[in-house]
C-alpha cells in the first residue's frame, strides 16, 4: 500500500509580496549604509592623501570575499549536486522511504534552487570570514626574509611571520569545506535513497560509498598536511617544562618525529580508504579499521609517547635537558623584542655618603625634573584655562627644547576644547560644531623650575599680549606660527567641526579670549584639511552619515564649508595605517613653527619562533593608563619594532608616516603591499622633527618587563629564576598594585658622554624591595639604545618603595609633612626619580600641597632628597638647590665613626656646644668605623629581605659594639668622646627594637 504525502500549505500571494518588500527594504538600507560609509571613507582618505590604503584594503577584502566565498560555495554545491546526481533510480519499499518521499517531492522539482541557496549561504559566511583576513593575505603575498633562521629546521623566520598564519587559515577553510560537504552529501544521499537505515540489502549504494569515502580520504589527506604544518607551529607553542615558548626537549625528540610518522600514516590511511572501500572489498569495514588505526596512532604516538618522555626523562633532570631549548628562547626573545644590543654596565653604588660634587654638578642635578606631568595638569588647567571649556587633560607631556642655547626638558600641554565642559546653552548643534571648533596654544614650562609659591614658570602658549608678570616669561620662548588646535587628544568620534565661511568679514569660530580687554576674538579656518561639504550631494551624504538634518537646513553650512572629523591624532593614524599598533601616549611638539602631534607606531607579529609571547595591554598598564594615556588592545605579540614615527598637524590634520626602523621586514612588507610609497624614508625625516623624537613609552615598558627575566642569559640561571627582577609598585601607593611608570629625563647617566633625553625606570630583585638596576632608553645618532646599570646582588641601596617610606617616615620629616597636611590641605607626591651620581644613588621626590577648597590646584612646596641607602641622608628642603646643599653638608659632617645628622626643617643642625670635637685616631677610630659599617649593613639587610643576612648583620654589629667599648676603655681618660660617635648604648639602640620583617 502506497502512502500519500500531504502537500505543504502554500503562502498567499499577499504574504509573499509582504515578505519580499520587507526583505527588499532591509537589503536597501543595509546597502545604503555600506555605501554611505564607503563613500565618506573614500573622501576622508582622499583628504589625508592615503587613498592607496583605502583602495588596497577594500580591494583585498572584496577579492578574498569572492575567492573564498565562491570557492566554498562551489565545493559545497558540486558535492550536493553530485550526491543528487548519484541517487539510485529504484528504491526499495519501506516505511523509512515512504516518510522521506514527502521531502523528495518538495526538494526534487527545485533541487537546483535548493542547492544554489544552501551553497550561497555557506559561501556568504565563508566570504565574510575570509575578508577579515586581509592583513594575513597581504603579508603572505608581500613578505620577504628576515635573514634569521629558526634553530630547529633552519627555515627563515619570514616563513613563520608571513606564510604560516595564512597557510593555517587556508587549511582550516579546507577542513570546513570537506566537513560541510560530507554532512551535506550524506543528507542528500539519505533523502534520495543512496544511504538507508532500514530495509534489506546494502545500506549504501556503490556510488554513495565512493562519493563519501573520497571526501573522508580528502579529509585525512588534509590531516597529513596539518601534521606537517604542526611541526613548524610547535616552535610557537608554550613549553610547560621550561616555562617558555618554543619546542622543548620532549617536543623535539618525541613529538616532532611522532607528527612526521602520523603524516605518513594519514597518507596511507587515505589511500586505504579509497582502495578498500571501492576497489577491493567494497565495504566500510577496512576503511573504518584504518580510521581507527589513525586515531589510535595519534593517541599513542602523538600523546602517550611524548608524555612518557616528558615524565620519565625530562622531569627528573629538566634543568639539563631543557638548557639548549631555554637558550633558544632567550636568544629569540632578545632578538624579537630588540634586546640583543642592550648595553649592561655594572654600577657599584657603594658610596653611601653625599659627595661634595653634588653642589657643583652641571649635568644631573640641575636637570632633575620637579614638575610631575600628572599632578601639574590641574595647575595648568586652573592657571591657563581662561574659559571653562578649555582643558589640558589628566596628564601632560614631556619634551625638550633648546632656549637661549640651553637644552632642557619642558612639561607641555595643549589648551584644547573639551566638548564635555560646554554649558547647556553652548552645547546646541550650531555652537558645538561651528563655533567652538578649536583650542589655542601649546603651553610649556621648564620641568625643573617653579615660581610664585610653587607654580610652573610658563614660557609659551599665551593667548595674547601679556601684562608684566613675574609668574611667567615676558616673551614666548617656544613660538608657534599657527597655535590653533583643530586636532587633539580631547576629541571624540562625535566631535566633528564644520568650518569655512562665505563672508570674509564675518568670522564665526570662537578663537580665544583677549586677556587685556576681556573681549573675545573670532576666526575662520584657512587650512587645507577637511572634506568639502558645500554641495548639496555632500551635505546629503553627511546628513545620512551623521543622522543630522542640520547639514541640509542650517545656514552655517555653506558653499565654502569643510567638515573636519576623525580629529583625535591617535585615531587618525590608526585609520590611515590599520596594520600598525599605535602607542598610547601621543605628544605635541613645535616643529618649524607648527604644532605637530608625534605618535609612535609599531609593527608586530605573534609567530616569531621561540620568542616569548606577551599581552600588550597587560604589559603596558600602569598608574597612568587611562589617565592621560590610552590603553592598548589585548594583542598577543612576540615580535615588535618601533618602525614608524607618525605626525599629525594640529591645525590642518595632515598625516605623515616616517620610516624609523629601516631594517624591519614587516614594515617593508606593508610598504610593498600599498605601492611602495606608503612611508617616507628615514633619510627624509626633517632634522627639526627628529630632534623631538623620544623613546616610546609602551615599547619601553614591554622591553623593561622582559628584561626583568631575560637579562639572565645563562640557561641554568634562567631556569632557577633566582636572579629575576620585578618592576616596583607606585612608591607612594605600593598597596594599589599599580606599577611605577617610567619617567622621561634630560640627564646624563654613568658611562654616557653627555646629557640625553631618555626614558628611565628602576627595577628591584624579584620578591624584594632593594634596588637591582636602572634601565634607560634613548636615541643615539638616530638609533634606539637600551642601557642597564646593574647593581651588585647584595646592594645596600633601597628601591623606590623603600626610599619613599624611609624618607617620609623620618621623624623630623614626618613632623614637617604633618604641618603641610591638615583638614584644609593634602600632601601629594610627585615622580620619585632615581639618579645615579658619584658612585651612589640620589633620590629626588617633589612634594606638592593641594588645598581642599574648590578649584584648588597642587603647588610644589618642598623637595624630598636622599642619598646612599635611602635612609641615612635625608632632607626636606624648600627647593632642589637648598636640598643639595643640606645633603652635601650632612656628608661633610659624617666623619668616620659618626652617624649622619638628623634632617631638620630646611636647615643644617648646628654643631654641639663647645665647638667641633677632635677626630678619632688609632684603634678607637677603627672600632668606630667598624660600628658605623655594621649599622649600615643592618639597614641594608632589613631592606634586602634576606633573613640570613639580617642575622649575620646583627651578630656583626654586636661584635663591633663590644670592640668599640674595649677600645674606648683602653683609651686614655683625657681623650674626649668625639661628637656624634656612638657610645656603647647608642649603636645598640638601632637594632634593639623588634626586628622588622624583611620585604618580600
Amino acid at each position: 500500500m502506497v502512502m500519500r504525502s500531504t502537500p505543504l500549505p502554500r503562502m498567499s500571494r499577499r504574504g509573499r509580496v509582504t515578505i519580499g518588500v520587507l526583505i527588499g527594504v532591509f537589503v536597501l538600507f543595509t546597502l545604503l549604509g555600506w555605501g554611505v560609509q564607503a563613500w565618506t571613507d573614500w573622501l576622508w582618505f582622499d583628504e589625508v592623501d592615503y587613498t592607496e590604503v583605502f583602495t588596497g584594503v577594500l580591494l583585498t577584502r572584496v577579492l578574498l570575499f569572492l575567492a573564498v566565498g565562491l570557492g566554498m560555495a562551489a565545493v559545497i554545491g558540486v558535492n550536493l549536486w553530485l550526491a543528487h546526481r548519484l541517487r539510485p533510480g529504484l528504491r526499495p519499499h519501506s516505511a523509512e522511504q515512504a516518510t522521506l518521499e514527502r521531502y523528495r517531492m518538495v526538494l526534487g522539482p527545485r533541487i537546483g534552487t535548493w542547492i544554489l541557496v544552501v551553497s550561497a549561504v555557506v559561501g556568504l559566511f565563508a566570504g565574510l570570514s575570509a575578508q577579515s583576513r586581509w592583513s594575513q593575505w597581504l603579508l603572505f603575498r608581500n613578505g620577504g626574509d628576515f635573514g634569521v633562521k629558526d634553530p630547529e629546521f633552519g627555515v627563515d623566520v619570514g616563513f613563520y611571520v608571513f606564510q604560516l598564519p595564512f597557510l593555517r587559515y587556508v587549511l582550516g577553510v579546507g577542513f570546513t569545506a570537506v566537513v560541510l560537504s560530507v554532512v551535506g552529501a550524506l543528507a542528500v544521499h539519505y533523502v534520495f535513497g543512496g544511504v538507508r537505515l532500514q530495509g534489506v540489502g546494502d545500506r549504501m549504494t556503490n556510488a554513495a560509498r565512493a562519493h563519501l569515502t573520497t571526501l573522508v580520504a580528502v579529509f585525512v589527506l588534509l590531516k597529513a598536511v596539518a601534521y606537517v604544518l604542526d611541526r613548524r607551529a610547535m616552535l610557537l607553542e608554550y613549553n610547560d617544562s621550561a616555562k617558555l615558548y618554543g619546542a622543548g626537549y620532549a617536543d623535539v625528540n618525541a613529538l616532532l618525529p611522532a607528527k612526521e610518522i602520523l603524516a605518513y600514516i594519514s597518507i596511507v590511511v587515505a589511500i586505504a580508504i579509497i582502495v578498500f572501500s571501492n576497489a577491493v572489498m567494497r565495504n566500510l569495514v577496512w576503511p573504518g579499521i584504518s580510521l581507527a588505526l589513525l586515531g589510535v596512532s595519534a593517541v599513542a604516538i602523538g600523546g602517550i609517547y611524548p608524555w612518557a618522555v616528558q615524565t620519565f626523562e625530562v622531569k627528573p633532570s629538566a634543568r639539563d635537558k631543557e638548557a639548549p631549548y631555554i637558550q633558544r628562547s632567550i636568544d629569540a626573545t632578545r632578538d624579537a623584542f630588540g634586546l640583543t644590543d642592550v648595553k649592561a654596565t655594572p654600577y657599584g653604588a657603594n658610596n653611601l655618603t653625599p659627595p661634595a660634587t653634588l653642589a657643583t654638578d652641571k649635568s644631573v642635578v640641575p636637570n632633575a625634573r620637579l614638575l610631575d606631568p600628572q599632578l601639574v595638569s590641574e595647575t595648568y588647567t586652573q592657571l591657563q584655562q581662561v574659559r571653562g571649556f578649555y582643558d589640558f587633560g589628566p596628564k601632560l607631556d614631556i619634551d625638550r627644547y633648546t632656549v637661549g642655547g640651553q637644552t632642557q626638558d619642558y612639561v607641555v600641554g595643549m589648551r584644547e576644547i573639551n566638548y564635555g565642559e560646554l554649558t547647556d546653552q553652548q552645547s546646541n548643534w550650531i555652537n558645538r560644531h561651528t563655533v567652538y571648533t578649536h583650542g589655542f596654544g601649546l603651553v610649556g614650562a621648564p620641568a625643573n623650575q617653579v615660581v610664585c609659591g610653587g607654580q610652573p614658570f610658563f614660557v609659551s602658549g599665551f593667548l595674547g599680549e601679556k601684562e608684566q608678570e613675574r609668574c611667567s616669561a615676558q616673551t614666548d620662548q617656544i613660538p608657534t606660527e599657527q597655535p590653533r588646535i583643530y586636532y587633539g587628544e580631547r576629541m571624540t568620534a562625535d566631535d566633528y567641526a564644520i568650518v569655512g565661511s562665505t563672508d570674509e568679514d564675518r568670522h564665526a569660530e570662537f578663537d580665544r579670549p583677549t586677556p587685556t580687554t576681556g573681549g573675545e576674538q573670532y576666526y575662520t579656518y584657512t587650512g587645507s584639511g577637511g572634506v568639502e561639504v558645500g554641495s548639496f550631494s555632500r551635505r546629503l551624504l553627511y546628513a545620512i552619515k551623521e543622522q543630522e538634518s542640520n547639514f541640509l537646513l542650517s545656514e552655517a553650512v555653506n558653499d565654502n564649508s569643510k567638515l573636519l572629523y576623525v580629529r583625535n591624532p591617535r585615531d587618525r593614524v590608526e585609520k590611515v595605517a590599520p596594520f600598525l599598533t599605535i602607542d598610547g601616549d601621543p605628544y605635541p611638539a613645535v616643529v618649524d613653527g607648527r604644532i605637530q602631534w608625534i605618535i609612535d607606531a609599531y609593527t608586530t607579529s605573534a609567530t616569531y619562533p621561540y620568542a616569548e609571547r606577551v599581552n600588550l595591554q597587560q604589559e603596558t598598564t600602569d598608574e597612568l593608563t587611562g589617565r592621560g594615556t590610552f590603553q592598548l588592545a589585548r594583542e598577543n605579540v612576540n615580535y615588535i619594532r618601533n618602525s614608524v614615527k607618525a605626525t599629525v598637524d594640529a591645525y590642518d590634520g595632515t598625516v605623515r608616516l616616517y620610516e624609523f626602523d629601516d631594517a624591519d621586514p614587516v614594515l617593508k612588507a606593508w610598504n610593498k603591499a600599498f605601492g611602495g610609497d606608503l612611508v617616507t624614508p628615514k633619510s627624509e625625516i626633517p632634522a627639526e622633527l627628529a630632534a623631538h623624537f623620544r623613546y616610546p613609552a609602551d615599547m619601553f615598558k614591554v622591553q623593561r618587563n622582559l628584561l626583568t627575566k631575560f637579562h639572565v642569559t645563562n640557561p641554568g640561571d634562567f631556569y632557577s629564576g633566582q636572579d629575576f627582577w620585578q618592576v616596583p609598585n607606585v612608591p607612594d601607593a605600593p598597596d594599589s598594585g599599580q606599577k611605577q611608570p617610567p619617567y622621561y629625563l634630560y640627564t646624563q647617566l654613568p658611562e654616557q658622554d653627555a646629557p640625553r633625553f631618555q626614558l628611565t625606570s628602576a627595577v628591584t630583585p624579584n620578591g624584594r624591595q632593594n634596588l637591582a638596576a636602572l634601565i634607560s632608553g634613548s636615541y643615539v645618532d638616530g638609533k634606539p639604545r637600551l642601557e642597564v646599570l646593574e647593581l651588585p646582588d647584595q646592594t645596600r641601596v633601597s628601591g623606590p618603595v623603600q626610599v619613599h617610606q624611609q624618607m617620609t617616615n623620618n621623624a623630623n620629616i614626618r613632623q614637617q609633612l604633618n604641618l603641610l597636611s591638615s583638614n584644609q590641605a593634602q600632601v601629594q607626591y610627585g615622580n620619585l626619580l632615581s639618579l645615579p651620581f658619584g658612585n651612589g644613588m640620589l633620590y629626588v621626590e617633589p612634594v606638592y600641597v593641594k588645598s581642599n577648597q574648590q578649584d584648588a590646584y597642587p603647588l610644589l612646596q618642598k623637595v624630598l632628597l636622599s642619598y646612599g641607602d635611602g635612609g641615612s641622608y635625608v632632607v626636606l628642603a624648600n627647593n632642589l638647590e637648598e636640598g643639595i646643599k643640606q645633603l652635601v653638608e650632612q656628608g661633610k659632617q659624617a666623619a668616620p665613626g659618626t652617624t649622619p645628622p638628623p634632617a631638620g626643617e630646611g636647615e643644617t643642625p648646628p654643631p654641639p656646644a663647645g665647638g667641633n670635637a677632635p677626630p678619632l685616631t688609632g684603634e678607637l677610630a677603627t672600632a668606630a668605623q667598624r660600628v658605623q659599617t655594621a649599622i649600615a649593613e643592618v639597614r641594608a639587610a632589613q631592606t634586602s629581605g634576606d633573613f640570613e643576612r639580617y642575622g649575620r648583620a646583627l651578630k656583626a654589629l654586636d661584635e663591633a659594639i663590644n670592640a668599640f667599648q674595649q677600645a674606648q676603655q683602653a683609651a686614655t681618660p683625657a681623650t674626649p668622646a668625639p661628637s656624634g660617635s656612638p657610645s656603647a648604648p647608642a649603636p645598640s639602640s638601632a637594632p634593639s627594637s623588634p626586628a622588622p620583617s624583611p620585604s618580600g
